[in-house]
């Protein structure tokens, strides 16, 4: 099967999944009020919900791809993969209210719409959700994999409000230290991805040094996903994005370009040190980053983590089809957008 096969079968599971966990826990009337919040997050729900409004549950779909390359049953892992996409958006919701993002999806985010206390609250219920969602794989694991599971998971989260702590912290800074970089990534983007592989290859039945390579695998694809992204931040192609490659340079996010020019000290440097980017300054700015060698090293490092990723890949699947639409899932993020 191809990963658009697979994606085809696992969507639906998956928005069932979700809508069981979410709706069979909230049935008493007195609640309607947050299950409408959960499932507008959601995109089921309210002015403009559909799939544009669900996001690509990248995810889900990679836990269920990576439970099948371990040789397991995709639908055993059901209730895992709905847990991590709930761990997802509980995140979403809390970065939309610290970034005071007011859109999301073209919709109004769940704080501009009901307030920061309420999405404050939605959020948690979600994160609970996620977990006393992934205690329910008790119907068809061991007590030891559930506890394992969970404990991959909650691992995960407490990696992200790591990542999440140095993002902010970096917010009125106009540098960061590589180091810092990696491990502020590391935590936002790619620790979630890695737990979702993990788990995925727990409970497809992989044993121990299987389900590392397996953490490995999502780890080194989540760092690569965010290396790329950051180049297309300032370098894609707006039509095929959807969105400005202006915002970064001008928000003066700390990205990969942008960190490894302050490593040089050149023109770009000097001008970044003295102060925010004007709209008119993005273009010759994102042609001098070029110039100083920072899209040619982040494309490189983009594609050097996709290879280790596929390398932990090879080391993990066990079933070659699901394998192969996981390596194609990888391949996919140095074709996007340029």
């Amino acid at each position: 099967m191809t990963l658009q096969e697979y994606s085809d079968l696992f969507l639906p599971a998956i928005e069932k999944a979700l809508q069981t966990a979410v709706f069979e826990s909230m049935d008493a009337p007195r609640f309607d009020g947050l299950r409408e919040m959960i499932a507008y997050h959601l995109g089921w729900e309210g002015e403009g919900s559909g799939p544009g409004a669900q996001g690509k549950r990248i995810r889900p779909q990679l836990l269920l791809l990576c439970s099948a390359a371990a040789g397991g049953d995709w639908r055993d892992a059901l209730q895992s993969a709905a847990a991590v996409e709930l761990i997802h958006n509980f995140s979403l919701i809390h970065d939309d209210i610290e970034d005071r993002s007011e859109t999301r999806h073209g919709r109004l985010t769940v704080w501009a719409k009901w307030g920061g206390a309420q999405a404050v609250n939605t959020g948690d219920a979600m994160f609970a959700l996620a977990f006393q969602t992934l205690a329910r794989t008790s119907v068809t694991l061991p007590a030891d994999q559930v506890l394992s599971a969970i404990n991959i998971l909650q691992n995960a989260c407490f990696e992200l409000t790591q990542g999440q702590f140095l993002d902010i912290s970096y917010e009125t800074s106009r540098t960061i230290p590589f180091a810092d970089y990696w491990a502020m990534v590391g935590g936002k983007t790619a620790a979630l991805l890695a737990g979702c592989a993990q788990i995925g290859g727990l409970v497809g039945g992989a044993e121990e040094a299987r389900q590392q390579a397996f953490y490995r695998f999502g780890y080194s694809l989540g760092l690569a996903f965010q290396a790329q992204d950051d180049a297309l931040g300032i370098w894609g192609d707006v039509a095929l994005l959807g969105k400005s490659t202006e915002s970064d340079l001008m928000n003066g996010k700390k990205t990969l370009p942008v960190v490894f020019a302050l490593e040089q000290g050149g023109e770009f440097s000097r001008r970044w040190l003295a102060g925010p980017i004007r709209q008119d300054e993005v273009a010759p700015l994102a042609e001098l980053l070029r110039h100083e060698g920072a899209e040619d090293y982040t494309l490189a490092e983009a594609k050097r983590l996709t290879q280790a990723a596929l390398q932990a890949l090879d080391q993990a699947a066990e079933n070659r089809g699901a394998g192969a639409a996981l390596r194609e899932l990888a391949q996919r993020l140095l074709r996007r957008g340029y």
